[in-house]
């Protein structure tokens, strides 16, 4: 049994997660939440607060840290919560000696694009001034959008640091739209979409992904004819193959 800890459990991919997880078998599955979590072993505290979680780390492989502040450029919520927090869960999970941190990166850090062409008119789907070749944006370009976006970049920096210098795994996946409907609702996500057996496909390949795999930063989206995000990098890597698309509500 591989033992995963889930911080933000309770949220909507948390709750996919788990269930995809526990529908597979395998795995011993614990929650970091604020508020308890039933069915599995709880652990109630603010990820602010290093001492707090430190016990939630004991024994476990991988931690998926899901938990994140989503609101506006609330400086002191982004801070607590997507700065101080993100270091906590890297530093109580080194302190424990956790194989793998899979950080819960967003598409947010690149977002920025969406202002520039062809992006822009990408994502308001006029596609017909969408030149017939483009480049899809890659895992190594930053263009954050708010003080969210850059807080997932200091998030996937860690990530880096905790590995070159402590030898921590750590597996970054910017995360793509996903909807409580499971489906495109506005015309931007038919280039962003991501579907749940989609993300829960691609957060299981990061806690399965072989040990000597140190770091690595990864788009995840389904596989949208319009999207402009590159996912021939996690299929390589990480053997990701999406099995949704936002064409099919078209």
């Amino acid at each position: 049994m591989k033992k995963v800890l889930i911080t933000g459990m309770s949220g909507l991919i948390g709750g996919i997660l788990r269930e995809h997880l526990e529908d597979l078998g395998g795995y011993e599955l614990s929650a970091l939440n604020r508020r308890s979590v039933e069915g599995v072993e709880s652990f109630q505290a603010d990820i602010s607060d290093l001492d707090a979680i430190k016990s939630a780390f004991a024994g476990n492989d991988v931690v998926v840290h899901l938990a994140a502040y989503l609101g506006g450029d609330n400086w002191d919520q982004q801070l607590a919560t997507n700065v101080v927090g993100a270091y906590n869960i890297y530093e109580a999970a080194r302190l424990a000696a956790v194989k793998r941190v899979v950080f819960a990166s967003s598409g947010a850090t690149v977002s920025g694009l969406e202002r520039l062409p062809p992006y822009e008119a990408i994502v308001s789907r006029r596609i017909d001034e969408v030149p017939s070749t483009w480049e899809k944006v890659t895992h190594e370009t930053v263009d954050p959008i708010g003080l969210y976006g850059a807080a997932k970049i200091w998030g996937e920096s860690l990530g880096r640091h905790f590995s070159s210098k402590h030898g921590l795994s750590a597996l970054c996946v910017r995360i793509g739209r996903v909807s409580a409907e499971n489906r495109p609702n506005e015309p931007r996500t038919y280039s962003v979409y991501l579907s749940h057996r989609d993300i829960a496909q691609m957060l299981q390949k990061c806690i399965d992904a072989p040990d000597d795999l140190k770091f690595g930063i990864f788009f995840a989206t389904s596989d949208n004819k319009w999207g402009y995000r590159d996912l021939e990098h996690p299929r390589r890597v990480l053997g990701f193959e999406p099995q949704d698309s936002a064409d099919s509500y078209l």
